[in-house]
């Protein structure tokens, strides 16, 4: 009755699982939740004042498919200085929230039967896309002995003559990897004349901890065959406003543009206007939001630690934690089900991520040091009690 495809789209757990713990609380239960990637704090002041201030001035109509020509413009200039690159405004499409760029550029380059490489664990909606459009995801490896960065030589034995697309995370979700300049620029030398495509998600791209971040586009010959996708959920508590943009050719620019035409017309005029605020005003919120993620970071890879049979990486970016749990002896999709259910504590499994998230668990560190003691405390006690019960 229903198109084939449609059984070839995932989903996102953590949005399953914020339900599921929703339900546990209507019932009663306390819950911590360290599940769903969301910035605990309130959207800055003067970006929610941009958007009253936009609605009184009457954005309230459609707008160009493409964005408003005045915030192309500030994003071109804006990526153009932090990325350090020539960004014309026609190399900018304002979409709303961050997931179109995937699912709009994915369209206008895949064809049934190509291939696109993607991070596995990786943000699972890469994988569904890819497989929706008929095309074959290929997963590159992120393992924990390599910081979670990817193999390059791995990544290259991968490439064949169907691989059109290639997709890069960095800072990572799941595991808060960043990769290395190195890397980029020897991912940057082979795709470049392979001619592939690069999808570089950087929606984390201001929540880095050391050093800074490079974006592949600014390697030579790159400008033109990467697609940079970025958006405002992360960096400035904007989850709810669903804005973000992609930076690309100005071809695709205009194959994006038009498949946006069919799907959601434009992006809402007022909450551009107040994205538009957001990257031309100081950037004091943000950097407050960062130096509170790092000390939540060092709490939570501490508190981890301590659990028996947890080891976990201390992450450069974004405000996720993936620890490798195996050492428990609980398989990580029973141990995340065990502790929403009996501990009330709300995180993912890593496979999740892809399967070879097996033997992880993704905690995201976006609520307050007192509630992470919490759900880390809770989780030590459901792990000792599970050991103490193996013994007898």
């Amino acid at each position: 009755m229903y198109a084939k495809r449609m059984k070839r789209l995932g989903t996102e757990t953590a949005f399953e699982v914020l339900a599921r713990a929703k339900l546990l609380e209507a019932k009663g239960m306390n819950v911590v939740h360290l599940e769903i990637g969301e910035p605990d704090f309130d959207t800055p002041a003067n970006i929610k004042n941009a958007a009253i201030e936009a609605l009184q001035q009457g954005y309230t109509h459609y707008n160009p498919s493409p964005g408003l020509p005045e915030v192309r413009a500030t994003i071109a200039e804006y990526i153009s200085k932090d990325r350090g690159i020539q960004v014309k405004p026609e190399n900018v499409v304002v979409v709303p929230g961050a997931k179109p760029t995937l699912f709009f550029a994915a369209l206008a380059i895949l064809e049934e039967g190509d291939e696109a490489i993607y991070p596995n664990p990786g943000f699972p909606i890469y994988e569904s896309v890819i497989k929706f459009l008929g095309a074959k995801a290929v997963p590159i490896k992120l393992r924990e002995g390599n910081d979670f960065n990817l193999d390059v030589d791995e990544l290259e034995k991968k490439i064949t003559s169907r691989t059109r697309l290639i997709i890069l995370n960095s800072p990572q979700n799941p595991t808060g990897g960043v990769l290395p300049y190195e890397q980029l620029k020897r991912i940057a030398e082979i795709t470049y004349k392979k001619n592939l495509f690069i999808l570089s998600d950087e929606v984390y791209s201001k929540i880095i901890y050391e050093g800074k971040h490079t974006s592949i586009a600014a390697f030579p010959g790159m400008l033109e065959k990467t697609i940079i996708l970025d958006g405002y959920s992360k960096t400035y508590a904007m989850t709810g406003w669903r804005l973000g943009f992609g930076v690309m050719n100005e071809t695709l620019a205009k194959h994006v543009a038009r498949l946006q035409t069919n799907c959601t017309s434009c992006t809402n005029s007022f909450i551009q206007r107040a994205g538009m605020k957001a990257l031309t005003d100081p950037q004091d919120e943000p950097r407050k939001m960062v130096a509170e993620f790092k000390r939540r970071r060092d709490v939570i890879v501490e508190g981890l630690n301590s659990i028996k049979g947890v080891t976990c990486l201390k992450p450069k970016g974004a405000f996720y934690v993936f620890p490798n749990v195996s050492g428990t002896g609980i398989d990580s999709d029973e141990l995340a089900k065990k502790l929403l259910d009996e501990k009330g504590v709300a995180v993912l499994s890593g496979t999740a991520f892809g399967k070879y998230g097996k033997g992880y668990l993704r905690f995201s560190y976006a609520n307050s040091v007192e509630n992470i003691k919490e759900g880390v405390s809770r989780m030590k006690e459901y792990v000792e009690s599970h050991e103490k019960k193996s013994r007898r």
